[in-house]
């Protein structure tokens, strides 16, 4: 695997992983909380959210990050990545669940997009430090 690849990964994961622990753990953990109630798990499952994490960067690095020339086309190309996946989770939960609001598809939706494009920058710039 060529190093670009490596530390456009790493880069995007680690990103990711600081964002996303700090909006679900510290920004929004007790809103989550109080809107979902009992659908929510008092301790998430560990392995489903390790390969949730490492499967969606790959999704990121590859149709994203190391196709773009440039990281404003990352962010961009992030940005809309982010709305379409998040967008299918939060409309469907909506379409489906009880509990899942409107308001609180279109916060996700909005999160996920920004964490996306965010997270595909943060990839790139990582990426293109390594052949400088």
């Amino acid at each position: 695997m060529p190093k670009k690849s490596v530390f456009a990964y790493l880069g995007t994961l680690l990103a990711f992983l600081i964002l996303d622990g700090l909006w679900l753990g510290v920004l929004m953990g007790p809103t989550y909380k109080s809107l979902l109630g009992p659908l929510m798990l008092d301790q998430p499952r560990l392995l489903p959210a390790v390969l949730f994490y490492l499967l969606y960067v790959l999704g990121c690095v590859v149709f994203v990050v190391l196709p773009s020339a440039s990281w404003q086309r990352a962010a961009r190309l992030g940005a809309l990545l982010g709305l379409v996946a998040y967008g299918t989770y939060d409309l469907s939960n909506w379409a489906t669940l009880q509990g899942w609001s409107s308001g609180l598809a279109m916060m996700d939706m909005a999160w996920g997009t920004f964490l996306t494009a965010a997270c595909c920058t943060v990839g790139y710039l990582c990426a293109h430090r390594v052949h400088r």
